[in-house]
């Protein structure tokens, strides 16, 4: 049973010959690198994560208590957790399933909107609500008893890649051979800098305040988003028991405002926005966490293996991809990746080591095809929303009516949202 503890990492000597070997490092201690490191393990690959919050374990839920990063998680999110034995593990008393879907123009117009119906898609759910830390939480407990995954709390310094592999250095002054290196690191990613992958940032300026409501009236299992003139958007998400959780898309200056607000000024504004939709739907909100912000993004790498003539790097998760939170599908969009991945290495050759060139360009070829669509457009959504012109007030509206009409073009939105990955 592999454990989690500080600077686990032996000191090693510097001759290289004495460097511990291993297939895979999983660079990165978040959701899709904690979930690509359980994954890997139980292919048999000898996993090692590296990451300094390892250390701190992720604590259970608390009774009555709920965390303020809320996700989507989508079927097919589901199926690779099902696939990596953990969901049934979950607490589903804390998931919210997703039945409905119903998203407003910034015109107010009833015919203004789109509605997305599991039951109309012929599937149970649309999506399940949770927090992240049930997620992680479940997933530290099954990686403890993984006897092919090793994690240390540490930080990798500098590597140098190889025929073979990657070498890392750590911060503890030990190093570790790996044959293929996962970068989990985060939208700012060291490792992708290091290899010199190129990415196209651009700043939404704006940003996102996230906060958990009790309200008054049952949500019946609906998600709403709610875009607004001026270009702010408002996503309700269902949690259990009459709670929803709010994501609201705004200005800085905005978000800041936002934040100084007592429950009586939540009120005011949930009275006014949206010409009042929210408490009509809703009820009254009775505000059930410390509201927090974060800036919003869009990132997307150049490539998603490295070095370019002899990748032995895979970049997965927000390493790989950022996008704006209206389409509630970022964490989705991490897990494909490690989804894709298990897969490709699960059905490879016999003769293909993991780092096998063949391999990576299968995954990189499969991966950028779903990234640079669901990007494209959720950013195209947010900068039509954004715009002020009456022709693109109509069309953006217009747009919405009449995809609301179409069953096919509904059901095309709904299948792509599942994320679904074959795993036989």
């Amino acid at each position: 049973m592999s454990e989690v503890h500080e600077n686990s990492a032996p000191k090693l000597p510097k001759n290289a010959s004495q460097i511990r070997a291993v297939d895979v490092a999983v660079v990165g201690g978040g959701i899709a690198g904690k979930a690509c490191a359980l994954g890997l393990a139980q292919l048999g690959l000898q996993t090692i994560q590296i990451s300094p919050d390892l250390g701190q374990a992720v604590p259970a839920p608390e009774t009555g208590q709920w965390g303020q990063r809320i996700y989507a998680f989508s079927p097919g999110t589901k199926k690779l957790l099902v696939r990596l034995q953990v969901w049934d593990a979950i607490d589903h008393g804390r998931m919210q399933a997703v039945r409905d879907m119903r998203i407003f123009g910034d015109r107010g117009g009833k015919q203004d909107q789109l509605h997305l119906s599991a039951f109309e898609a012929g599937t149970s759910q649309l999506a399940w609500i949770g927090e992240s830390n049930i997620i992680e939480y479940t997933l530290d407990q099954a990686s403890r008893f993984q006897k092919k995954l090793e994690r240390i709390s540490d930080t990798v310094e500098n590597m140098q890649v190889d025929a073979n592999g990657v070498v890392l250095h750590l911060k503890n002054g030990s190093a570790l051979q790996a044959k293929l290196v996962i970068a989990a690191d985060g939208a700012n990613s060291p490792l992708r800098a290091d290899l010199g992958i190129y990415t196209k940032e651009e700043s939404y300026s704006q940003s996102a305040v996230v906060a958990n409501w009790i309200c008054s009236n049952a949500h019946l299992e609906t998600a709403y988003q709610w875009f607004l003139p001026g270009g702010d958007i408002i996503a309700i998400l269902p949690l259990p028991n009459k709670q929803v959780s709010m994501v609201w898309s705004t200005s800085p200056e905005n978000a800041a405002e936002l934040l100084k607000l007592d429950q009586a000024g939540w009120s005011q504004q949930f009275s006014t926005i949206a010409n009042g939709a929210v408490v009509t739907q809703l009820g009254t909100l009775t505000l059930n966490s410390t509201p927090a912000t974060f800036p919003l993004r869009r990132i997307r790498a150049s490539r998603f293996i490295g070095p370019e003539d002899n990748p032995k790097i895979v970049l997965i998760g927000d390493a790989a991809h950022v996008m704006h939170p209206l389409a509630g599908q970022g964490l989705n969009l991490g897990l494909r990746d490690v989804a894709t991945l298990l897969n490709i290495l699960s059905k490879r050759e016999s003769f293909r080591p993991p780092n096998d060139k063949v391999l990576l360009r299968r995954y990189e070829r499969q991966r950028q095809g779903d990234t640079s669509a669901l990007l494209w457009v959720t950013d195209k959504l947010k900068k039509l929303f954004s715009a002020s012109s009456s022709t693109e007030m109509q069309l953006r509206n217009w747009g919405l009516g009449m995809v609301n009409r179409s069953h096919f073009i509904k059901r095309r939105l709904i299948e792509r949202a599942l994320g679904d990955i074959d795993f036989e």
